[in-house]
């Protein structure tokens, strides 16, 4: 098992042997070449996202500037809206589903390090994010390594997201926690209790 298939399997890998450094060169090249675009020329940008990313759909925007370790283990579905400052660790895989919004200075961190610094010198790990369909990702958040937000969900801003969130919920805060459900009266309001003058949704 070489390093990189070792950094998939979530076992401790060396980051800096076969051809994992390289991988990482490529990924910046291709990350300074979207973060440098002229910000009208949306067809450069995405070209050069195709070309760095995993896997996406047919919708699917980053604002720049972007960063991210590799690219091709950042996949992205229908509809999908990152904002400014979106950072992606992804030594592991990051799947994200339809209709996911990401706010402004959000890491996903799939990598981690061993607590000892001997140990820590020389290895680090990684396990998956999964990001369900629907989900809003607030400004400023951090999601760790391992982590699932389950469908429909939103993550407030300036949280710290350690472990998995349901389906369906309201959560916040460092560490992250549930606050409440979502429910069929949040429909019916766009902010607070602020009801909608509209009905074409």
């Amino acid at each position: 098992m070489n390093q990189r298939e070792r950094m998939l399997a979530g076992l401790p890998y060396d980051s800096f042997a076969d051809g994992l450094l390289e991988d990482r060169t490529r990924a910046k090249i291709l990350c300074k070449k979207i973060n440098e675009s002229a910000v009208y020329d949306i067809d450069d940008i995405k070209k050069h996202l195709h070309e760095l990313l995993g896997g996406h759909k047919e919708t699917y925007f980053f604002e720049p500037p972007f960063r991210c370790d590799y690219g091709f283990n950042i996949t992205v579905g229908e509809n999908f809206y990152a904002n400014y400052n979106f950072s992606v660790l992804d030594c592991a895989k990051v799947t994200i589903g339809d209709n996911v919004l990401i706010g402004p200075n959000v890491c996903l961190a799939t990598a981690g390090h061993p607590i000892h610094h001997l140990s820590r010198s020389k290895y680090e790990y990684a396990f998956p994010i999964t990001i369900g369909d629907g989900v809003w990702i607030g400004a400023n958040v951090v999601v760790n390594p391992g982590v699932t937000i389950g469908e429909g969900s939103v993550i407030g801003s300036g949280s710290v997201v350690t472990k998995d969130v349901p389906a369906g919920v309201i959560a916040a805060g460092n560490p992250c926690r549930v606050i409440r459900e979502i429910t069929e009266k949040d429909r019916t309001c766009y902010y607070k209790d602020m009801p909608f003058d509209v009905e074409d949704y």
